[in-house]
Order: structure tokens, then C-alpha cells, then sequence
């Protein structure tokens, strides 16, 4: 088996046919765990890869054909990426029972964690759901916008094309940007019980201080 691309929190390994997923860093089990039980719910319900195995702190999974997003975005392809990202979205916040305006979050959403068909640009798979958990829908939609506005800056204009397709009105920048700076303090929250004051905190610190001085 071979290290696949855009792991970060885990080391993630595949041969074409399975993915093996090994957590790392804090709250490991409790992670595969919610990630094993998620994925067995919405399985027929949204693309998500098949649980064959979970043991010894590793996930195998059926690997899912496609490419990722995030390589799609940078062939320019963001407007149809990021419209297929927003129609997901609209998919995965519909599921399940929602509690006083809750609903299922998927706690790292972007193009970094959707495959697409790169000739029709359909979903294949949305994957990694260590962190998801009954929220508020701004969390998904203000981390998507973060992925982009964080790492492919020249596409932000193509953001207009992710929010009408998910529907509904906008909500204003304060709420998004909110989001998004509650996020990168959990982030290094997550990174200091790792390893304190390690390197993880201080890209976080960093980027929690790049992420409040935009403007919408």
C-alpha cells in the first residue's frame, strides 16, 4: 500500500482497493469511532466510501473512484467544483432529524475532502467524518469558504457560485468569519493537546490572525 495525497491529521494508506485510515493525535478512538458509526448511517443515503474493518486504532474503507477537489480547483475548474461542493452541502445538512435548527455538520468541509468524476464533475465521495457532529450550518459553509480563501485565494469569486448552489440567503460575512476563527481555535486547541506549543499551534495562531484580518 502506498501514502495517499492530502492526509493530514492521520496516516492514510491505499492500494486501489481498500484505504486503511490510522488515527492520530488526540481523542483517536473516539474519532474512528464517530467516522465507523457516521459512515455505516449514510451509506445509500450520500457517497461516502464502505466500512470493511476497524481495528487497532485503523478504518479500512472501499477505496472511491475520483479526484480531489482540490486538484480540480487548481486545474480551473473552481466553478463547477465549488457548485457541486454547494449542492453536496445542501444534501449532507438535509439528513437525519434536526434538533432546534441543528444539523448534521461535517466539521471539515471543502474541496480538500470531495472527490468529483473530473469529466462530469459529479460527486463520488465525500470523505473524512472524524469530526462531525449536530451544528449549525454556517460551521460547513464558512470552513468551505476558509478552504478556499486560505489556500486557493485566486478563486474566491467562484465562492458566489458554492452559495447559490446550496441555496438560500447568504449569511453575513461577521457570522461567517466568526465561524471560521472558532474553527481555527479548536484546530489549535487539537494541535496543543498533541503536542503543546508545538508547531501546530503556532500555523494556527498564525492563521487564526490571518483569517480575522479579511475583508468580505
Amino acid at each position: 500500500m502506498r501514502p495517499l495525497k492530502h492526509g493530514y491529521t492521520n496516516r492514510t494508506l491505499g492500494d486501489g482497493a481498500v484505504v486503511k485510515k490510522t488515527y492520530e493525535g488526540p481523542d483517536a478512538e473516539l474519532r474512528l469511532d464517530r467516522e465507523r458509526t457516521l459512515l455505516g448511517r449514510l451509506r445509500g443515503r450520500l457517497p461516502v466510501p464502505p466500512v470493511h474493518a476497524a481495528d487497532s486504532g485503523t478504518l479500512t474503507l472501499g477505496f472511491m473512484t475520483g479526484a480531489p477537489g482540490q486538484e480540480l480547483l487548481d486545474a480551473g475548474h473552481a466553478v463547477e467544483v465549488l457548485e457541486a461542493c454547494g449542492k453536496l452541502l445542501r444534501r449532507i445538512h438535509g439528513v437525519g432529524v434536526h434538533d432546534e435548527g441543528r444539523v448534521l455538520v461535517h466539521g471539515d468541509y471543502g474541496p480538500n475532502n470531495v472527490l468529483l468524476d473530473p469529466a462530469t464533475f459529479q460527486v463520488t465521495a465525500v470523505v473524512d467524518w472524524e469530526f462531525a457532529h449536530l451544528g449549525d450550518p454556517v460551521e460547513d459553509l464558512a470552513w468551505c469558504e476558509w478552504i478556499v480563501r486560505m489556500h486557493h485565494p485566486e478563486h474566491r469569486r467562484a465562492l458566489d457560485g458554492f452559495f447559490h448552489a446550496y441555496g438560500g440567503d447568504v449569511l453575513p460575512w461577521p457570522a461567517r468569519q466568526g465561524a471560521m476563527l472558532a474553527r481555527c481555535e479548536s484546530l489549535r486547541e487539537f494541535c496543543h493537546r498533541w503536542e503543546p506549543n508545538g508547531p501546530g499551534v503556532t500555523l494556527w495562531r498564525e492563521r487564526a490572525v490571518t483569517t480575522a484580518g479579511w475583508q468580505e
